[in-house]
């Protein structure tokens, strides 16, 4: 017998809608859609790095750039590719990501500055295991706000989450610099002389190198906070070792042409290594270490790690983040425009550099 439907008052109600099934490969650990919905965030940050030489926009397959070489004779393109190190490590124990951002661009514009070039455009890559919509946002905060202050278009990059490959929550960062110099303006050390003075421009801190054995040392072997402040630090020793890289070349571009005879940026190596990458074979370097003030933190790590005075010159920068040589005669007037202070000099020897005062 069939029901009418006043029968009985009706208590069904609408079904829930049942959320959609997890794609495969976000399944997997990828999640395809959610990695653009966060690129298609960037443009704005990104845009403002760009001047007229760059073309199409971001999200293409290849970064459009379109150069000005005009007054050069001879231009000759410079390029450097870099990573930020273990420094990486810090920035996830604190959860502040803008400044490796900024420390990847400098760094890479500082490798171009020493042969006399200026930045063209920049590319990053960020690898990690999964994709953090806010760490994103700030690593790309620091990447644009570096390319914008170094007069460098940020146009291009890419985005790789590979579950499996890093620890939760953490990532890599890689970044390429292309630049320009004109042939005959090139710093490559060959002019440099007996009687030269070597100037040293202040570094911020550790920069970028020599984070595995501060970290060891510093967290480990003392087994000191992030949050704490020891004895001398202005900052926390987490604010201190993130000090963001500075950048030097747009200080040295100012510079009249002929000023400077060579250029060592003092990374991993320090002092002891960079400079012989510009000195003639018969050239050393004699650097004074009681010319300038070592900042706190490389004192701590040395006296608490027990570390050799000479291992310090070599692993870390020592508070000289770009060494700088010039003649005799002009040596002040390079120094009051940098900011920088006499460390050394040139001398007969066979290209390598020599500490004096440890």
């Amino acid at each position: 017998m069939s029901r009418s439907a006043t029968s009985r008052p009706s208590t069904s109600k609408t079904a829930p809608k049942k959320p959609a099934p997890k794609k495969a490969y976000a399944a997997a650990g990828v999640d395809v859609d959610l990695g653009n919905t966060v690129k298609s965030r960037i443009h704005g940050m990104v845009k403002g790095t760009h001047g007229p030489e760059v073309l199409g926009k971001i999200g293409g397959f290849g970064g459009l750039f379109k150069p000005d070489f005009r007054g050069m004779k001879e231009p000759v393109l410079v390029s450097s590719v870099d990573g930020v190190g273990t420094k990486l490590k810090i920035a996830f124990a604190t959860g502040r990501h803008d400044t490796v951002g900024q420390d990847l661009v400098n760094h890479c514009i500082n490798d171009i500055a020493v042969i006399g070039a200026k930045p063209l455009f920049f590319l990053d890559y960020i690898g990690a295991e999964r994709l953090e919509p806010a760490v994103f946002a700030q690593i790309l905060k620091g990447f644009a706000k570096a390319c914008k202050e170094g007069g460098c278009a940020l146009i291009g990059g890419e985005t790789a989450q590979m579950p499996g490959m890093y620890q939760r929550g953490e990532y890599d960062l890689a970044g390429t610099i292309v630049g320009v110099v004109d042939r005959k303006l090139m710093l490559d050390g060959s002019q440099i002389r007996l009687g030269d003075v070597i100037l040293g421009l202040p570094s911020n801190g550790l920069h970028t190198n020599g984070y595995s054995l501060a970290r060891k040392v510093l967290l480990g072997k003392l087994k000191l906070s992030l949050d704490a402040k020891p004895a001398g630090f202005t900052k926390t020793l987490g604010e201190e070792l993130l000090r963001v890289h500075k950048n030097y070349q747009p200080a040295l571009a100012a510079l009249p042409v002929g000023l400077v005879k060579g250029l060592a940026h003092i990374t991993g190596g320090g002092l002891i290594d960079n400079l012989p990458r510009i000195l003639p074979s018969t050239c050393d370097a004699i650097i004074d270490t009681t010319a300038w003030k070592v900042p706190p933190v490389f004192r701590l790590i040395q006296e608490g790690g027990k570390v050799n005075a000479a291992e310090m010159y070599q692993v870390f920068n020592m508070g000289i983040g770009m060494a700088v040589v010039v003649r005799a005669k002009d040596a002040q007037t390079v120094a009051r425009a940098l900011k920088a202070r006499a460390i050394g000099k040139i001398e007969a020897g066979r290209g390598v550099t020599r500490l004096a005062g440890l």
